[in-house]
């Protein structure tokens, strides 16, 4: 994925213009783990929206699999979002009414996967956070790591390779962070999943393998960790 001198500019009639996003240019390599350093007032849903191909780019190129996005018909990117991206919200978005494993079996019901495939895939996704135990659970009988877990499985079942994790740890406690974290760098390791991180923690950035720094609506730094 290639984010080369991307702008985003909001304007308003009889209104000075405000700019999200200033020339921002970004390289994620298949396999990377990345975090972004991002001061709370940015506008990082803006980007996170561009990159998930739910907004597009006041100006710049954005390259997805060797590809240029601007090129691509509503259908490929809605494909796209379906199979290649996955957003792992902040505050989970849980269905009330589904189990933990409905919740994680709801992508492949627009994918076309059969019953039978899907309760393998859910039931593998589900061990691999540790949760195929609470497989039959609600939204409201799980915790808050629980109810993250759920989500980065409903991630893995459809093998999308770029997860986006926007500040993963907010509503999480210091020892479930830890946790969350120690997942990430092992989806990253071992099952070769690559995670882009939206933090403003810098004990959560230094899990990844590099921290991309944010500043007054552009990138200023770039550490490997």
């Amino acid at each position: 994925m290639v984010l080369k001198d991307i702008t985003k500019t909001y304007w308003w009639k009889d209104m000075e213009p405000v700019y999200a996003l200033r020339w921002v240019s970004l390289t994620i390599r298949d396999w990377d783990f990345t975090a972004i350093m991002w001061p709370s007032w940015c506008w990082k849903s803006t980007l996170m929206n561009i990159i998930w191909l739910l907004d597009v780019p006041s100006t710049g190129q954005y390259f997805l699999r060797w590809k240029e996005v601007k090129n691509l018909s509503n259908n490929e990117q809605a494909l796209i979002r379906r199979n290649t991206i996955w957003f792992i919200f902040q505050w989970y978005n849980l269905l009330k009414r589904l189990s933990a494993w409905e919740q994680v079996a709801l992508p492949l019901t627009y994918m076309w996967v059969s019953l039978s495939s899907a309760k393998e895939r859910c039931y593998a996704a589900l061990e691999t956070v540790g949760l195929k135990w609470r497989e039959k659970a609600l939204p409201n009988q799980l915790s808050w790591w629980q109810q993250q877990r759920v989500c980065i499985a409903r991630a893995l079942v459809t093998n999308a390779w770029l997860i986006l994790a926007d500040e993963p740890t907010g509503a999480l406690d210091s020892k479930t962070w830890v946790e969350l974290m120690d997942l990430f760098t092992r989806l990253n390791a071992e099952q070769k999943k690559t995670i882009l991180l939206i933090t403003h923690d810098a004990h959560v950035a230094s899990y990844a393998q590099k921290t991309v720094h944010m500043k007054d609506w552009v990138f200023v730094k770039e550490e490997i960790n």
